[in-house]
């Protein structure tokens, strides 16, 4: 004769369900946060009916390289840092593998910093997108293209970069072989499918941590 289950054990079960939900919610994302604020640029844009920005790689492992150079340089969430003009083409482009002859034109950036990470929802509204100047480039009605970088220490600062560029999309910024053997060691860039790397893999790892501790609990939970 088959036993029911307990009403106990089926409050567990809806608990339990509920909790790994929001884990796999908390954790499925956690690939490259750069794509996810390239999503919301686009879903803001064509809330207002504006044309949709391609995600270039290129523009986005320049901004990523962008803000390498300003890392250490935030005070009160404000980052501090001037980088010459030359260096996009002279050390940017190179590092990234940009063909040279397809470099492009850049016409906006939003650079902004944490003193700890945050999910890219937060990032978009409390880092990028926290003034009328940062808004109404965003919505700029020339850009075609954009890329996001994202780096940052294991305990903070992190910093954030997002390229603007208005030239004719999948034509300019074109990397060296589809990008194949650009290894970036910390942060991410938008357009490419690698993980972010260093700080922001560990964060990463963490709540993969948290996630398969709930599913263990759960099983324990199940079996009382």
């Amino acid at each position: 004769m088959a036993m029911k289950p307990s009403r106990g054990a089926g409050v567990w079960a809806v608990l339990c369900h509920s909790l790994l939900a929001a884990a796999l919610v908390c954790s499925k994302n956690h690939g490259n946060p750069a794509n996810d604020l390239v999503d919301m640029i686009n879903k803001n844009r064509t809330a207002l009916k504006l044309p949709v920005l391609n995600d270039s790689p290129g523009i986005g492992c320049m901004a990523l390289q962008y803000i390498e150079l300003c890392k250490g340089n935030c005070t009160n969430n404000i980052p501090h840092c001037k980088v010459p003009e030359d260096d996009f083409t002279e050390i940017f482009a190179p590092n990234c593998g940009v063909e040279l002859p397809t470099f492009g034109t850049l016409t906006g950036q939003i650079v902004g910093c944490h003193s700890k990470y945050l999910e890219p929802s937060l990032a978009f509204s409390q880092v990028l997108v926290k003034d009328k100047t940062s808004l109404s480039l965003l919505r700029n009605k020339s850009h075609t293209e954009v890329g996001v970088g994202l780096v940052g220490a294991h305990k903070g600062p992190f910093f954030w970069c997002v390229l603007f560029s208005s030239d004719r999309a999948n034509s300019t910024f074109v990397l060296e072989d589809q990008g194949v053997g650009i290894k970036q060691k910390k942060g991410c860039f938008s357009g490419s499918s690698n993980p972010c790397s260093g700080g922001l893999k560990r964060t990463a790892m963490l709540k993969n941590t948290l996630m398969t501790t709930l599913y263990c609990l759960c099983i324990l939970l199940l079996h009382l």
